[in-house]
């Protein structure tokens, strides 16, 4: 494979996800819940009397810093995934 049809090949690819991540935010309105919250609106409405068995230790100001925070932890998830494969695939390199 030459090099301008990789380049090419990889504008294409972040030009596809760009379009991925914008599509769902154009067309589909309204807020962006968790499966938790439908859990505990499930939990409440089957059993009126549960009570849960701890409060969490930090509850965020916001859905949105909640947001925030739960994509953070997926980016950092990511990076440290993605620096082993590369560190062990280096390795291998190597030898």
């Amino acid at each position: 494979m030459n090099k301008p049809s990789l380049a090419r090949q990889n504008w294409l690819l972040a030009i596809a996800v760009v379009i991925l991540a914008v599509i769902p935010l154009v067309f589909v309105r309204g807020e962006y819940g968790g499966s938790d919250g439908q859990a505990e609106e499930a939990i409440k409405k089957s059993h009126p009397t549960y009570k849960p068995w701890f409060k969490p230790l930090f509850e965020p100001a916001s859905s949105e810093i909640e947001s925030l925070l739960f994509a953070s932890q997926a980016a950092i998830g990511a990076g440290v995934l993605g620096y082993a494969i590369g560190l062990y695939k280096g390795r291998n390199q190597n030898k």
